[in-house]
Parts: structure tokens; C-alpha cells; sequence
């Protein structure tokens, strides 16, 4: 079996703010070479790397705001997000819990800092992907997975405390709790000083690693330290990491879709045509109501 290797590895963009509860770094799409076409199906990527909020009096986040054509997955390592939408999903995530919701043919939604979380402040950690939806799919009915951390399939790497949490797809005999329209793969690890893992996906399938903790070493050959964007080739299928020190990853694999893009702010559709759709439908409505 070939090994995959390393296309780049990507500092963190400087971070912004996303509403005024998410401080985040940017990666997909405008990264060096992570364009939505290079990184299908995941189309956008963004990293809350650990941060102190102080305490608040008002929920920060993010107000309603549509989505068409995709899904978008939040995943909490630290802190706590309450979401609601429009098609009657919502609920609170927090350290080691996934939100899943496919907007699909669309929904209005926000975001916020989980109220206990707000009043008491503290270290706020999350990833936030969109992926893609195939043509097919993209009008069909919206949907959302609370999926809590202890639903996850987990595979023991030793007695030192490392381990994969499989959140979608699969790592050996352990199976992800998310229900995906295309094949996906999200896996949490958790890695003890020295500890190892090794990683197998079709050499066609879209891989990266993002470093959320700690320093790795990928291919006992290249040092990927905290907060970076490892993107892997297509080389080949297998791929292995090394802990110096504790270390957390996520890494994260999919096929890719393979069809036009056609993407504008919320919207993410095949064709110019789609998008004028899309926006002539959420100022009629269509997209329901969310206070």
C-alpha cells in the first residue's frame, strides 16, 4: 500500500470575528491552495482556536441568517453553543459534543454562546465545516443531529489514554454516529506523548489533519504543530501521525462530489441560476421564520 503524503501544511490565517462569538481562522476557502474545488466536499472551514471570553450578560454569537445547498457541522471542544432553526432543530452543544444540520433546500438559523456559558465566561473551542451537497440533495428536506460525544464509536490506540472518536464514517471497527449523504470520515484523536496512529482512505478521497492541540509529526517525517492545516495528497492511502507531547487532532477525509460550484455568501448551489433562486426565495420567505 502506497503512503500518502503531505501537499502543505498551513499557518493560521490571522483570526476575525464571525458575529462576535466565534474568533476564528479561516481556512477554507482562501488558504494557500484550499479552495472550495481543491477541498470538496468541504467547501468552508473555520477554527475557534482556544480563546478566553469573559463573562457577558447577552449570549455573544451569530443571528438568524440562511443557508442553502449544504450541511454545516460545529464541533465543540471547549464551551458551549445553543442553535435553533427554522425547521424546528436545535439544542446546546458542548466539550466533545457535534452539531449536525443539513440546510439542505434551506433554513434560517443562529448561534450563540450557551446562556450559563456566557455568564460564567471561560475557554471557547470549536470547529465549523460546511459540506457540499450533491446536486440530488440539495433540495431536500432540512435536518439536525445533536450527536453527543458518548454516541461516538471509539478505538483504544493503548493504555495511555489515546484514542479515535469516530464522529462520521469509520476508524478500523469503529463506526461515526452521523448520518452523511456522501461518504465522510471525522475523527477526534487524542493522542498521549509518543503514541501513534495510523490512517487509511481511498488515495482519491479529500484528507487534511488540523492540529488543535499540541505538535505532530506526520510520516515520522514533517512537524505540523497547534492550530495548522495539514493538507495530504493523493498519493497514495495511508498516512500516519506522531504525538511530540500530548496532542489533538482532527482529521477528516471525503469523496469528492465532483460537480460545479456555484457559491455566493449563505449559498452554496450548482449553477448562477440556483443562486439567484436561492436568494429570490429567502426574501419571499420560503426559507420559514426564526425569531
Amino acid at each position: 500500500m502506497s503512503r500518502r503524503q503531505i501537499e502543505r501544511i498551513v499557518t493560521p490565517p490571522a483570526p476575525h470575528y464571525v458575529g462576535d462569538g466565534f474568533r476564528v481562522h479561516h481556512f477554507i476557502p482562501g488558504a494557500l491552495g484550499l479552495s472550495m474545488q481543491r477541498m470538496d466536499p468541504f467547501i468552508m472551514m473555520d477554527y475557534n482556536a482556544p480563546f478566553y471570553f469573559p463573562p457577558s450578560k447577552q449570549p455573544r454569537g451569530v443571528g438568524v441568517h440562511p443557508h442553502r445547498g449544504f450541511e454545516t457541522v460545529t464541533l465543540a471542544y471547549q464551551g458551549k453553543v445553543a442553535h435553533h432553526d427554522s425547521s424546528g432543530g436545535g439544542g446546546v452543544i458542548g466539550e466533545g459534543d457535534v452539531q449536525w444540520m443539513t440546510a439542505a433546500s434551506g433554513v434560517l438559523h443562529k448561534e450563540y454562546h450557551e446562556e450559563q456559558f456566557s455568564a460564567e465566561g471561560g475557554m471557547f473551542q470549536m470547529v465549523q465545516l460546511w459540506v457540499n451537497l450533491p446536486a440530488a440533495d440539495k433540495m431536500s428536506p432540512p435536518k439536525y443531529q445533536a450527536l453527543e460525544k458518548k454516541q461516538f464509536g471509539r478505538y483504544i490506540l493503548d493504555d495511555q489514554g489515546s484514542v479515535v472518536e469516530v464522529v462520521a464514517g469509520a476508524y478500523k471497527e469503529a463506526k461515526g454516529a452521523a448520518s452523511t449523504f456522501t461518504p465522510i470520515h471525522l475523527l477526534n484523536v487524542t493522542l498521549a506523548d509518543k503514541a501513534s496512529a495510523e490512517f487509511e482512505f481511498p488515495a482519491h478521497y479529500t484528507t487534511a489533519v488540523v492540529v488543535l492541540e499540541g505538535n505532530i509529526l506526520i510520516n515520522e517525517s514533517k512537524d505540523a504543530p497547534a492550530n495548522h492545516f495539514v493538507l495530504m495528497d493523493h498519493s497514495g492511502e495511508s498516512f500516519g501521525i506522531q504525538a511530540q507531547g500530548p496532542a489533538k487532532v482532527l482529521v477528516l477525509s471525503g469523496e469528492p462530489i465532483g460537480e460545479p460550484i456555484a457559491a455566493h455568501g449563505p449559498f452554496v448551489m450548482n449553477t448562477r441560476e440556483e443562486l439567484i433562486q436561492a436568494f429570490r426565495d429567502f426574501e419571499n420567505g420560503e426559507f420559514g421564520y426564526l425569531a
